[in-house]
């Protein structure tokens, strides 16, 4: 299908206009949802920074990023059902808090919606030390820079300008209380060999949730939308099979 502008970001429409939106993970683009909304019907957009659509003018958190699309939300005559897999569901969680009255489900793969007690995120001790020294103004900004070159995640290395600002925004968010505020039924689909985002933050994450059911899938790992798009369809339809009116 050709690309077209969808509430002001550049998106794609499959099928006969089912209201399914879905967003992409970081790095990734709209076709990532080819093979799920092929099934469904739906669209599938290019968040801003990513595929088709700009950046943002300045660095976002999930919260800026469900403004933007919002609009896209809105172009629907109905209660959509949000489709958001990593990056796109914090998004997608942010925008049902937001607009209850548009959505009338939320499908979640992969999302790193909650921080798990005791768990640690990787940084290098020596990216620590540098960073503190540059705190300390022992060593120069460009030696810090140099240091998140070598010691930054990929997604780091390969971002630059407000998209690396928006990434150090984002990854420090979690979104416990957005969840506890969902009106809206969540159905989480994770795959059982998910090292990016484990099973566990999905098993936390649904005792938060007022209306949630957990799949987890067998030798399925992160990329849920290309690696079990008939078990994230299902999903899907689930939530179009049931009362198109969303929660006031």
């Amino acid at each position: 299908m050709p690309l077209e502008l969808i509430g002001g970001l550049f998106g794609e429409r499959c099928g006969a206009g089912a209201p399914v939106l879905a967003l992409h993970g970081w790095g990734r683009d709209r076709r990532d949802w080819a093979a799920v909304l092929s099934i469904t019907g739906g669209v599938a957009l290019d968040l801003p920074g990513f595929g088709a659509s700009p950046p943002p003018a300045s660095p976002l958190g999930a919260a800026g990023y469900a403004a933007l699309v919002e609009p896209a939300v809105e172009s629907f005559s109905a209660p959509v059902v949000l489709v958001g897999h990593s990056f796109g569901g914090r998004v997608a969680v942010h925008l049902a808090v937001r607009r209850p009255e548009r959505v009338r489900g939320l499908v979640l793969a992969g999302v790193p919606l909650v921080r798990i007690p005791g768990a640690r995120t990787r940084v290098s001790t020596r990216f620590r030390a540098i960073r503190l020294a540059r705190r300390l103004r022992l060593v120069t900004e460009r030696t810090l820079e140099e240091a998140r070159r070598r010691y930054g995640s990929a997604d780091y290395r390969a971002a630059s300008g407000v998209m690396r600002q928006t990434l150090v925004r984002v990854v420090a968010e979690s979104y416990e209380s957005q969840l506890t505020g969902l009106a809206c039924p969540v159905r989480l689909v994770w795959g059982e060999d998910d090292r990016v985002v484990p099973p566990t933050v999905a098993t936390r994450a649904l005792t938060l949730i007022p209306s949630g059911k957990l799949t987890l899938l067998p030798r399925v790992g992160h990329d849920v939308p290309t690696e079990a798009s008939r078990e994230l369809a299902e999903a899907i339809g689930e939530l179009l099979a049931g009362p198109a009116e969303a929660a006031p």
